[in-house]
């Protein structure tokens, strides 16, 4: 499908695209761009240093040339003067191929010449543009560090940054966490008060409030109960209420005290009977 795919590429295109574009350092890219220049100035001197050593090889090849030139007009000259016209038309048709190769030369080295001076005037050229970008981009790179700075400034005043929304929400999730904390610490000092929550440490069988006060009215019914009848019991004796204290010192000696009471009773027996003695004649 030609269209789905189109359109996935240039889905994945803009995304990069926009990685890039978020991911690209503007200082970083000036300084890449600058080191690349420099890298062509030197590329370029490189160059111009190739072409003027060419040149100095084909000068050196023309001195050479040149003297052979020289060399072989004395020849001639010299087998000529011998009779040898021959050698002296031989040495003459080198001289001619000699020069023939000057000419050659002086051309190759007059075209290196105008090169020379091309990739010279083209590394003046490159130098000053490189310099001028150089200070320009030192200018560029203040003003986006003056502009970063302002822009960070403007942010955490306005707390519209993506770091200081961080800290604002992060400042308040901990606020919500510490009122609900407040909440939730009142709400358990109330049940706690109302009696609501027992005692989970206590050991026992874990009694309600509601088991409490039917446990604590059932005390009460006994304590009333008992304190009904100890006042029953106190309300049938006559006795005062040191004697019953007496008593109760005595309580050991019980039986002794039953028997007192015997004894008194037979004295008063004998007394009448000895009142009967002596009314009878």
């Amino acid at each position: 499908m030609p269209g789905l795919s189109g359109r996935m590429s240039t889905v994945v295109k803009a995304k990069i695209s926009k990685l890039l574009d978020r991911a690209e350092d503007p200082s970083e890219t000036l300084e890449y761009s600058y080191q690349k220049q420099i890298e062509l100035l030197q590329n370029v001197k490189k160059g111009i240093a190739d072409v003027v050593t060419s040149k100095k090889r084909l000068q050196l090849q023309e001195e050479k040339l040149q003297q052979q030139v020289v060399k072989l007009d004395t020849q001639a000259r010299q087998a000529l003067s011998a009779g040898n016209e021959e050698l002296a038309r031989m040495a003459l048709e080198r001289k001619n191929v000699a020069q023939t190769e000057l000419q050659s030369l002086d051309s190759q080295i007059g075209q290196l010449e105008q090169q020379q001076e091309q990739m010279t005037a083209s590394e003046q050229k490159l130098r000053t543009k490189i310099e001028q970008f150089r200070s320009k981009k030192e200018v560029i790179k203040a003003q986006y560090s003056a502009a970063e700075a302002q822009v960070r400034i403007s942010e955490a005043a306005t707390g519209v940054g993506e770091e200081m929304a961080d800290v604002g929400l992060a400042m308040q999730r901990a606020l919500d966490k510490t009122e609900n904390m407040k909440a939730r610490a009142d709400a358990v000092q109330e049940l706690e008060a109302a009696g609501t929550f027992e005692d989970l440490t206590a050991l026992g069988s874990g009694d309600d409030d509601i088991d409490r006060q039917l446990k604590q009215l059932s005390t009460t019914s006994e304590v009333d109960s008992d304190l009904a009848k100890m006042k029953a019991e106190l309300g049938t004796g006559s006795a005062p209420a040191g004697q019953i204290g007496a008593g109760g010192s005595g309580a050991a000696g019980g039986s002794g005290a039953s028997g007192a009471a015997a004894g008194s009773a037979a004295a008063e027996g004998s007394e009448g009977s000895e009142g009967a003695k002596e009314v009878t004649p």
